[in-house]
């Protein structure tokens, strides 16, 4: 080997000392399991081979390409299954977002002739409120409806949006930077009775809790690989048979000739593991992510003051905390926490580089200064009980810090 050898670096767990509360390791605690996951090993192994043995294109007509087609239709079929669809109602993307502008701008062009009315909420993903304000500039009237104080759509507001031009509702599963689940099976019932296509986006849902489009009347669904513990550059939109959408890639004639280019089988592969993995062990884990869950928000409800839990209580994503504290920044809270080695996030990780506050934390009611200072923390199944006491003593410790030199505080407590 030469000098400079490649390196492989391990990150080691945190273990906790709870008797002088501190860490034994200094590495740091992932806390934002909504901005991306790990690829499991299981995965890596699985997608390995088609880098450089099984590296044949699935188009081409040989032997030696044709497996890796049949791969393709096997790994089409085992992520159908997760969603009680059919395997021909399953299109590989690159992911969420070009599954997102796909299902929006498909379905307005071929239904256009219908109407030229979307609906959708307040507190989508920006893939889905940026392709809605596209297809505003083409024409397109969207009425983008409002949610409770628990982000929660209102299904009287949605039938009242209805009018006879509108051709599709897009809401989402379950909001990525909140956690709430929406009732997406009672919206699906509105849209089927009106004639009305549905589409959700279930990037975070999805490989979380049970989906099952027929159950739920959905006509469109996008999904994303790495959510749920698989590569990055892979999603799938799943479109039920009967639909007339436009092809979204021209080229050639890959999925079925809607979405041209070279699939990504390793991508493909590597997706369809982790989908076997996520419902395999989805109660188990969904039981244990609720427990940290709600041990987290219980804690630091009760021990830190000025606090609040955003989102619905119990109608909420397994892993998901988002919790506001007023009287401090957001931006300083994730600095500190990063220094403390905790990784988590003030919302979406598309926006993170934004200094407005959060869409979705607006729309469920919060005034600026409160949104400003939410923390949203993402629990993934490799972490520990052990873990969260020592992120809920780091928070409660800067928290406290922060207030410490905020003028506001200092005002408030000498006028409360």
């Amino acid at each position: 080997m030469g000098k400079n050898p490649v390196r492989i670096v391990i990150y080691k767990k945190y273990l906790y000392r709870k008797e002088d509360k501190t860490m034994e390791e200094k590495s740091f605690i992932y806390l934002d399991h909504a901005a991306t996951t790990a690829a499991r090993p299981e995965v890596v192994e699985a997608m390995l081979p088609y880098f450089t043995e099984n590296f044949g294109n699935p188009s081409s007509v040989y032997t030696f390409s044709q497996k890796n087609k049949a791969v393709v239709t096997e790994c089409r079929e085992k992520i159908a299954d997760s969603l009680n669809a059919k395997s021909n109602e399953i299109y590989f993307t690159a992911g969420g977002t070009e599954s997102d502008n796909w299902a929006l701008k498909a379905a307005a062009e071929a239904y256009a002739s219908k109407g030229n009315h979307i609906i959708t909420t307040k507190i989508e993903h920006h893939a889905i409120l940026h392709t809605a304000k596209y297809l505003e500039s083409k024409g397109f009237e969207v009425t983008y409806l409002d949610v409770d104080e628990n982000g929660v759509v209102k299904l009287d507001q949605l039938r009242q949006a209805i009018r006879p031009e509108t051709i599709l509702i897009s809401v989402m599963f379950a909001n990525n930077e909140i956690g709430t689940i929406q009732p997406i099976k009672e919206i699906g019932e509105i849209a089927k009775k009106h004639g009305i296509l549905f589409h959700t986006d279930a990037v975070q849902a999805y490989g979380q809790i049970p989906i099952d489009v027929d159950e739920c009347h959905i006509d469109m669904l996008s999904a994303s690989g790495h959510k749920l513990n698989g590569p990055k550059g892979i999603g799938f939109l799943y479109i039920r048979t009967g639909l007339k959408l436009r092809n979204f890639v021209h080229g050639g004639a890959q999925e079925r000739s809607r979405r041209a280019g070279t699939e990504n089988v390793t991508g493909i592969v590597g997706f369809a593991k982790a989908v076997e993995i996520a419902f395999c062990t989805m109660e188990e884990r969904s039981q244990k992510e609720c427990m940290m869950r709600d041990y987290l928000i219980d804690r630091i409800l009760a021990e830190i003051p000025y606090a609040r839990l955003n989102g619905h209580r119990t109608k909420r994503l397994p892993n998901n905390v988002n919790i506001s504290f007023q009287f401090i920044e957001g931006e300083s809270l994730l600095i500190m926490l990063d220094m403390a080695g905790i990784c988590a996030s003030s919302g979406s990780a598309c926006t993170s580089g934004s200094l407005d506050p959060s869409h979705v934390l607006l729309a469920i009611g919060l005034p600026h200064e409160i949104a400003h200072g939410s923390l949203r923390m993402t629990i993934g199944d490799e972490n520990t009980m052990e873990e969260m006491d020592y992120v809920i003593e780091q928070i409660k410790e800067i928290v406290t810090k922060l207030r410490a030199m905020s003028p506001l505080y200092e005002d408030f407590m000498k006028h409360s």
